[in-house]
């Protein structure tokens, strides 16, 4: 049996552990393990690899950006910021149709940006919200579906800690992924807005309405959200701007709602003792699947199973956009059966390679060099440059031809095709990066096993399960078109970039 069999052969082995209920880090190092046995013979490449996986993947600063968000995610929630979030937000909202509802959405969004984990968010606003739409007649399945899609906002809207953990199995700049996921992140949280919009004028009586609230009051509820508005910015703000690293990010985050938190009354001894050790448990499960995945996909590396596809896929000349619908469609059906960093950390070393060696056209040599010679020429012709030559490159321009070497020259710019092919490179593993996440998302509340309708529906023993996955489908369509409309135009996703 050569390693390539091997590594295929893995496939099924690690489907079956999983459904056999084996936490998905166990087997995947299970697996890993058994197979670099397998494929050197011995046990001493394995268990070499055992001391400087963990060691590598334990003491690596890049992931201790993870423990940070998480714990600004919980002194956020002792902060009593969900709640501020909530309240603002309903109280611009509340009394129209299906207000309540949105204004979950919102709040949803606004702790999504300083909690970074889905589950999180729809747990938290789960609590906060889930009393007011029984208060104002909401069904009970309208309600839990409206937050379980709601939660899925946390892991979008930067900061991500499963974003952190794609750009560094994919080597991309974490402040860029950030960036690109801000417009889906707002798209995604007006689509459910709609849709919750189409919803109630489907089924008037699914949503009571909630009286109008002054507006001296509104006014004073939006003020109280000012420690969420300051923490975002400051964050994602600062990384941007080069203030500080992601990792340092995290940690001003950490530091500052931890300080709104002890400001408001939320934080005490006892309650930062809980906040260390729920971080702590989180951290742990989300480093044992790093490490999991880091095993697998070592051996995987090592049988040529993601070079080999990539080079078939490639071979067989498909369009890239047919490989891609079909790598969007493998996530949605699975994002049902696993959690978002599992399935990332799984498969994006397969479906990587091959989306990398594929040419989706993002970005033209010739483009470059137009946005180029026009920054030069903004400031005037340069000095020496012939008539005719002033008139070729600006007939270059206007046709979308790429410029000569001697019109770079005369420029004084350099704009090669390895610098666009660098470039295109980058805008596909971010712009790629966005759907998986989305889509996989969509698995967390696709029917029968979205993780976000139960933890939501535990909430809410009342309803029926069956109404929740009724209502939830509102948002699953939702979803689905707003993955059409973001593979169509990856340009709604890049544009922060340009």
């Amino acid at each position: 049996m050569s390693a390539l069999d091997v590594g295929i052969a893995s496939f099924p082995v690690l489907m079956i552990l999983i459904f056999l209920r084996v936490p998905i880090g166990l087997a995947m190092f299970v697996v890993g393990l058994g197979g670099l046995v397998m494929v050197t013979g011995d046990t001493t490449v394995a268990f070499a690899r055992l001391k400087s996986e963990t060691y590598g993947t334990f003491s690596s600063y890049s992931l201790t950006i993870v423990p940070m968000f998480l714990l600004m995610g919980h002194f956020a929630t002792l902060g009593g910021m969900s709640q501020a979030l909530f309240k603002a937000a309903e109280s611009w909202l509340g009394h129209r149709k299906g207000g309540v509802a949105m204004a979950a959405i919102g709040a949803c969004a606004g702790f999504g940006a300083i909690c970074g984990s889905s589950l999180a968010t729809a747990a938290t606003m789960g609590r906060v919200a889930l009393p007011e739409l029984r208060r104002y007649g909401y069904e009970g399945g309208f309600s839990t579906a409206t937050l379980a899609a709601g939660g899925t906002l946390g892991i979008l809207i930067p900061p991500s800690v499963v974003l952190v953990i794609y750009a560094i199995l994919t080597e991309q700049n974490i402040a860029k992924l950030f960036l690109a996921a801000f417009i889906p992140g707002l798209l995604a949280a007006l689509c459910y807005v709609l849709a919750i919009s189409v919803y109630v004028r489907l089924y008037p009586k699914s949503a009571g309405v909630r009286p109008r609230v002054p507006y001296a009051d509104r006014l004073t509820a939006l003020f109280k959200v000012w420690p969420v508005l300051l923490v975002f910015g400051l964050v994602v703000g600062g990384i941007y701007l080069g203030w500080f690293t992601p990792t340092e990010g995290a940690a001003v985050g950490a530091a500052g709602t931890g300080l709104i938190a002890f400001l408001n009354g939320g934080l005490t001894r006892a309650t930062l003792v809980d906040s260390f050790y729920v971080t702590a448990r989180s951290t742990a499960m989300i480093f044992f699947i790093v490490l999991g995945a880091g095993f697998y996909n070592g051996f995987l590396a090592l049988t040529q199973v993601p070079q080999e596809l990539s080079n078939f896929v490639v071979g067989q000349g498909f369009s890239p956009w047919v490989v891609l619908a079909l790598i969007l469609v493998f996530y949605l059906v699975f994002g049902c059966l696993m959690d978002s960093l599992s399935m990332i950390l799984l498969t994006i070393p397969i479906f990587y390679p091959v989306i990398s060696a594929m040419d989706f056209g993002l970005v033209h040599l010739a483009d470059l060099q137009a946005s180029a010679a026009m920054e030069v020429l903004k400031h005037g012709v340069p000095d020496g440059m012939a008539a005719d030559m002033f008139d070729s490159i600006k007939s270059a321009i206007a046709t979308g031809a790429e410029l000569t070497r001697d019109q770079m020259k005369a420029l004084d710019i350099r704009v090669t095709k390895a610098m666009a092919n660098r470039i295109e490179t980058e805008h596909v593993a971010i712009w790629f990066g966005i759907l998986v996440l989305i889509v996989v998302e969509v698995g967390l509340i696709t029917p029968p096993v979205g993780m976000n309708l139960f933890i939501i529906n535990a909430m809410d023993r009342k309803t029926r399960m069956v109404d929740t996955y009724k209502a939830v489908m509102f948002f699953v369509t939702s979803d689905i078109l707003r993955v059409i409309l973001l593979v169509a135009f990856p340009s709604i996703t890049l544009f922060l970039l340009h």
